[in-house]
């Protein structure tokens, strides 16, 4: 049936080629197929033009397309049929649109006398269709400047359409109006294009109003509506219109499922997605490649990555997307060791990852520090020509600068055609991640001269680089630029800024900036709280969490783990208990720093049983966690039992690092183990971790208290690196116990030169000079103090009464009770006198 159709298009051509008229037709060329003797000139000509219109509607496959479609234009002409038959000559327009052929048709278009309203309706569908939205609205305007016809619903679709890819409110409002007067408000077509407009464009609410007064909605009508509510945020919206649309008797196609996805996602509505998931395989779109990405990426942003890697493995006909998709989604789940192996895979099967799929695996390699992987995805960009890419360049400086190659970061920088505002960016972070001021700042100096105006992300790497190196004066200029830019303090900058401010002491300017914030978000609350943490402002804290609560924003681990070191260093257990409760109910008390946070909170609390139970009740004990627990025994002198969780930690493969290290030498001090902790210390080189400064402290601490001070001295004078203040003062400390005045002294004087300005090195050594009597040194120890202008920081406790923290400060009078504890106090010892209580005063002079 088929080759009989094409030898009959193949003969329709043939015939063409020999008529031969001017402007009529010469009978003896006709084929008899299409002509009878009987038939009139009109008549014949009539069939010709049906003829020709049908060699327009089903062309030949055989031959190329332009060139067969051309062929006929040329016949048409030759024939006269574009001085007529409008229908033929329309249908011809339609045939070049469809080939992109914009120029011939408006030639065509141009040569026509006579034009219907399907003519213009055409002209304007090709140039919209094509993304040429000027030209159709202008070609709109001629229209109805010279066409006696009102448009039709067809043309006024189109017509929006072309100020939908515009972005042309002031128009799309006029051809609203021209569709209110001409009666079309309830055509399906024109209300849909709309929908489209309005949702598109973020009028939303004025799109649900033409929505809900369309009577008949089509499959494309809800599409819009639904994707329009999930672009701006308003995925709860969009999962209601799903389910109403299922209600209903139009089926949901693959965009509206891929509309809902994307809702889900935003919501991160695990259950709907895969109530989602669930109607696909039952309505059999499994099979649609674009469908199955979309599920793929949706629980990807769920976070449910191996549940996304199952649905990739199965995926038969993946194509570019499915692989990009996959990346990605391990990368923002920070899998990515597993994204550099899925980019490793795509290119050996012989896939071309595309600029998206780069940038995304060159993020991961900058995280893992895999600068050799990443120079690989560079050579690989070069030679697929994507290296351009403004999105591919700006990757790879961030991935240059993570993995500490700077000067390889800043080639690539230096070679980029435009610098644009993320460029900068990029290297400004990588400047300020490796604490280089001036270099930072000399490219934000070039920067303000281009034209690239520095974004709040310029300002936030800026002040995570003075953060870092404690300069409020310069952190005070770069919040004011903030301000004279008129950059609206957002949630990223306002906990920014917080942070700066807190790290630099200045944690009442630090409120201040919380509080300008207009919308907070958990971020920016957690910035504060761990400002207040910081500044050991706890009581601040637990305020401000009651604040919160109010607030009625759900705390998440970080807050927690702040608000608990807060009752931990107020030693409230109450408070510490009242946390902990919260953290079971919201189900975070299998999070690390969660359960390292309570650990210690119990153990400053005296609480070791509940401190142990909250160790053992958790199942991801990372070796921050076990750190928390052996720190906990050794600082409560339970030496035995820091050591036995040492071994179940290796026994439990978890790697010792060198906090573990300084908690297991501590234990064997406190302890008086002398052989075991020079074991323990050792054997750190098995583990990879280098002994340092609170390492060799502990060792001498441990020989110190072992009696063998001299052994403590010549084991310091034999470490490879030069003993800080610390180790001398556990030297000094030792000397204090065991009465060593000489080589006390000469301990306090090496503490002193390696810090000048700590008291602790003064009082034990005054402390020393006092036991022994000799109280003409301790009152030289005064006067040293004096001139180096050292003050002892004040020892200071705390009580909680009846919901009340009360502090006292060593010979403090400030609280308004003090008369009465004093008179108290005083009747206290009174009595413990009179059971025979000696005061020891050798270490009164200083030391109170």
């Amino acid at each position: 049936m088929r080759n009989h159709q094409r030898q009959l298009l193949g003969f329709y051509l043939n015939f063409l080629n020999k008529i031969k008229v001017r402007k009529t037709l010469n009978l003896s060329t006709l084929s008899p197929h299409f002509l009878q003797p009987q038939d009139s000139p009109n008549l014949k000509q009539r069939k010709i033009g049906r003829e020709l219109a049908n060699l327009l509607q089903f062309p030949c496959p055989n031959v190329p397309t332009s060139h067969y479609f051309k062929k006929i234009h040329a016949h048409i002409l030759v024939l006269g049929f574009h001085q007529h038959d409008v229908f033929l000559v329309n249908t011809l327009l339609h045939a070049y649109s469809k080939l992109n052929l914009l120029s011939d048709a408006q030639k065509l278009f141009d040569t026509m006398p006579h034009r219907n309203l399907v003519t213009w309706s055409s002209m304007v569908s090709m140039y919209t269709q094509h993304g040429c939205s000027v030209e159709a609205l202008v070609l709109f305007c001629r229209f109805r400047r010279s066409c006696t016809e009102d448009p039709n619903e067809y043309i006024l679709a189109s017509v929006i359409k072309a100020c939908t890819l515009l972005g042309s409110l002031s128009q799309a409002l006029l051809v609203h109006g021209l569709i209110v007067k001409g009666g079309f408000v309830q055509d399906v077509y024109v209300g849909t294009s709309l929908i489209d407009f309005y949702a598109k464009h973020g009028y939303v609410d004025e799109a649900r109003l033409i929505f809900d007064g369309l009577r008949v909605k089509t499959t494309v009508t809800w599409t819009a509506i639904i994707a329009g509510y999930a672009k701006f945020g308003r995925s709860e919206v969009s999962l209601k219109l799903f389910y109403q649309m299922r209600e209903g008797d139009v089926y949901p196609d693959r965009y509206v499922i891929s509309s809902v996805l994307s809702a889900c996602s935003m919501l991160v509505f695990l259950e709907g997605g895969r109530q989602i998931h669930s109607y696909v395989l039952r309505r059999g779109f499994d099979s649609d490649v674009s469908v199955v990405n979309g599920i793929i990426d949706f629980y990807l942003k769920c976070h449910k990555v191996n549940t996304g890697r199952k649905l990739f493995d199965q995926l038969v006909d993946k194509d570019v997307v499915s692989w990009t998709t996959m990346i990605s989604g391990c990368m923002q789940n920070s899998f990515h060791g597993y994204a550099i192996d899925l980019f490793v895979e795509m290119v050996k099967k012989g896939w071309k990852p595309d600029a998206f799929g780069c940038t995304s695996v060159l993020n991961s390699c900058g995280t893992l520090q895999a600068e050799e992987k990443g120079r690989q995805v560079h050579a690989y960009a070069i030679k697929v020509n994507i290296d351009n890419d403004d999105f591919v360049k700006n990757g790879l400086i961030d991935m240059y600068a993570k993995c500490d190659s700077l000067t390889s970061a800043r080639k690539v920088f230096d070679l980029l055609a435009a610098i644009n505002v993320v460029s900068y960016n990029a290297m400004i972070e990588g400047y300020s991640r490796h604490s280089m001021l001036v270099e930072a700042l000399d490219l934000f100096h070039e920067m303000r001269l281009s034209l690239s105006p520095p974004t709040l992300l310029t300002f936030v790497s800026l002040l995570g680089l003075s953060a870092s190196l404690f300069l409020v004066e310069l952190s005070c200029q770069i919040h004011g630029l903030i301000i004279k830019y008129g950059a609206s303090l957002d949630n990223f900058a306002g906990s920014a800024l917080i942070d700066v401010y807190s790290k630099c002491s200045c944690v009442g300017d630090a409120r201040l900036v919380f509080e300008e914030v207009y919308d907070k978000d958990i971020v920016v609350w957690n910035a504060m709280f761990s400002g207040y943490s910081q500044q050991s402002e706890n009581e601040e804290s637990i305020k401000l969490y009651k604040d919160l609560q109010i607030s009625r924003l759900k705390p998440n681990e970080f807050t927690f783990a702040a608000v608990i070191t807060a009752a931990s260093n107020l030693a409230s257990l109450r408070h510490g208990q009242q946390f902990h409760n919260q953290v079971i109910k919201m189900g975070l008390d299998d999070d690390s720093f969660v359960t390292n946070s309570l650990v210690d909170m119990y153990a400053k609390c005296g609480s070791i049983e509940e401190a142990h139970k909250t160790f053992s009740s958790t199942n991801q004990r990372d070796t921050a966690c076990w750190n928390s627990m052996i720190s906990t025994y050794a600082q409560h002198g339970e030496a035995a039992k820091a050591l036995e969780v040492f071994e179940h930690m290796i026994v439990d493969r978890a790697k010792p690092n060198y906090v573990t290290y300084v908690g297991v030498l501590s234990a064997c001090s406190h302890a008086g183990l002398l052989d075991l902790g020079f074991y323990h210390f050792e054997s750190m080189s098995q583990f990879g971790v280098e002994p340092g400064i609170d390492h060799y402290a502990c060792m001498v601490s441990l020989l110190g208290r072992a009696g063998k001070v001299y052994e403590a001295k010549e084991f310091i004078e034999k470490m490879p690196i030069k003993p800080a203040a610390v180790v001398w003062r556990s030297l000094l400390s030792a000397c204090r116990v065991s009465g060593h005045v000489e080589l006390g002294t000469y301990a306090a004087e090496m503490a002193i030169s390696c810090d000048p300005l700590d008291s602790g090195s003064y009082i034990l050594l005054s402390n020393i000079f006092a036991s022994k009597g000799m109280w003409t040194k301790v009152r030289r120890v005064r006067e040293k103090m004096d001139m180096s202008r050292v003050v002892k920081e004040p020892g200071w406790s705390w009580i909680e009464v009846n919901n009340e923290v009360h502090r006292f400060i060593a010979r403090d009078t400030a609280h308004r009770d003090s008369t009465l504890i004093s008179l108290v106090l005083d009747n206290l010892i009174l009595q413990i006198k009179g059971f025979g209580y000696v005061p020891n005063t050798t270490t009164f002079f200083l030391d109170d």
